[in-house]
């Protein structure tokens, strides 16, 4: 991985973490959240893609397809499972 690939993939994944955490709002804990599950998708989301060799859209050694997918989804997993309350 170069360190422009790796720029890039920070500034995407810090953008998703952004971005939701300014459509679903909060303080500053959930900020800290919110990048840290979208940092966390967005990284292991790349692993697996070039674990598996899967090109969806691919930047140089960057698999920012799969990356992208896996990073929203932790997004809303980890909103629905550790910040959503039930209601009784």
């Amino acid at each position: 991985m170069t360190l422009p690939a790796f720029v890039l993939g920070a500034t995407v994944a810090t953008l998703f973490g952004a971005a939701f955490h300014l459509w679903r709002g909060g303080n500053l804990g959930r900020l800290l959240l919110y990048m840290g599950l979208a940092w966390g998708g967005f990284w292991a989301g790349h692993w697996l893609a070039a674990q598996m060799n899967w090109g969806l859209f691919r930047v140089g050694p960057l698999f920012l397809g799969i990356a992208t997918l896996i990073s929203l989804g932790t997004l809303f997993a980890g909103h629905w499972l550790l910040v959503v309350q039930p209601k009784v």
